[in-house]
């Protein structure tokens, strides 16, 4: 039923579900819990391949409906696919474009074929069916291919989450059916809206076809927090524990830390690239914004308990300089630190669940950013 799992468990707390433990692919293993930083377009924008290792990224994330479009697969085939076309020799994992194709749903039109929707550039009638969405993610050479999937929007009635559910079940089937023998892993993506008895319908049913991780979507698409943590605990325990538990596109630093509790091992969000291009840094103590007065004449870092490249040798106050100026270095000194923040959390996470101290790790957390301690 299983295909030999690429995970290999290291440490499970035995306080919660937390656990660490290793994946490894074509391009060497990567550490879990772990965050992938989001390079959409094949860049994690506004920060070099360099800057992503010395920050700890382990394992990055491109969009396979983005570059399918442009600049297309074939082309970065000829590159020895998208490890040699971005020059980033760690693992990449690629999202089939599903998650795309949702939000940008007035543009597409989904069958049981796959999906047909027009080009948000410009305009132009394409089709991604889920052979598709596998040979294309085969041509880009990620390590991790996802399959494609139908996201279901929140709130939906049972009826509409159920007949996205089944499809995206049947669509799992082609693509595993479509997968070739090069290496690369394919996850299966457990959907069911906010309906607890179709998650548990499809995990059934992507267990039975057999994949090489699991991953949770259909989550953070607008629905209350307490109602996706209650999703995130009806949802992870369905899955097998001897595989990879993804839960796609979360989120704030708290959702790491709630995911982990849970018992996820994988992780991306666009956050902290987008929050650092519009000025809002992560920090131990919680949420800067920059371009607030008080930071006008603050000779501090942003964070004095990190030790990013931005925060050893950068000012709060320079920094609020250069995004009131709209200066590109504002950008990429705030993305390399928002970056760090995350990759630091994820091996902070690690070392408390080694040293069997999450529990402990996860209440010092909430207190340090003076909120509200999850019960």
């Amino acid at each position: 039923m299983h295909p030999s799992s690429p995970y290999q468990l290291l440490h499970q707390s035995s306080e919660c579900p937390a656990r660490c433990g290793r994946v490894s692919t074509l391009h060497g293993t990567f550490d879990t819990p772990v965050f992938m930083p989001v390079g959409t377009l094949g860049t994690v924008k506004a920060v070099t391949p360099e800057n992503l290792v010395e920050l700890g990224a382990q394992i990055i994330l491109g969009n396979t409906y983005h570059l399918f479009i442009r600049p297309g697969h074939e082309l970065i085939r000829t590159f020895g696919g998208l490890h040699g076309f971005m020059h980033w020799d760690r693992p990449i994992l690629t999202d089939s474009g599903g998650f795309q194709i949702f939000s940008l749903r007035e543009l597409a039109k989904i069958t049981e074929k796959g999906a047909e929707f027009r080009s948000h550039l410009d305009g132009t009638k394409l089709c991604l069916s889920p052979e598709d969405a596998v040979h294309v993610q085969e041509a880009l050479g990620s390590d991790i291919m996802m399959v494609l999937d139908t996201c279901i929007p929140y709130p939906a009635t049972l009826d509409e989450a159920a007949r996205a559910t089944a499809l995206t079940a049947r669509w799992a089937r082609r693509c595993r059916r479509a997968q070739s023998d090069s290496g690369q892993l394919l996850f299966g993506i457990l959907q069911g809206g906010m309906y607890p008895e179709l998650r548990r319908e499809a995990a059934a049913e992507l267990i039975d076809i057999g994949f090489d991780g699991y991953a949770m979507g259909g989550l953070s698409v607008g629905e209350p927090k307490e109602l996706m943590h209650e999703m995130l605990d009806a949802s992870v325990h369905l899955l097998p524990d001897s595989h990879a538990k993804y839960l796609m596109g979360v989120g704030t630093p708290e959702d790491l830390v709630e995911g982990v509790y849970r018992g996820v091992d994988m992780f991306d969000c666009v956050m902290p690239t987008r929050n650092a291009r519009n000025g809002m840094l992560f920090t131990s103590r919680g949420r800067v914004v920059i371009k607030n007065s008080c930071n006008r004449e603050e000779q501090r870092p942003v964070d004095e308990q990190c030790y990013c490249y931005t925060c050893r040798n950068y000012s709060r106050a320079y920094l609020r300089h250069l995004f009131q100026s709209r200066e590109i270095l504002a950008y990429q000194l705030n993305s390399i630190h928002n970056l760090h923040c995350y990759c630091s959390l994820m091996a902070d996470m690690r070392r408390a669940i080694a040293e069997d101290r999450f529990m402990a790790f996860r209440k010092t957390f909430y207190e340090q950013r003076e909120i509200p301690h999850q019960e």
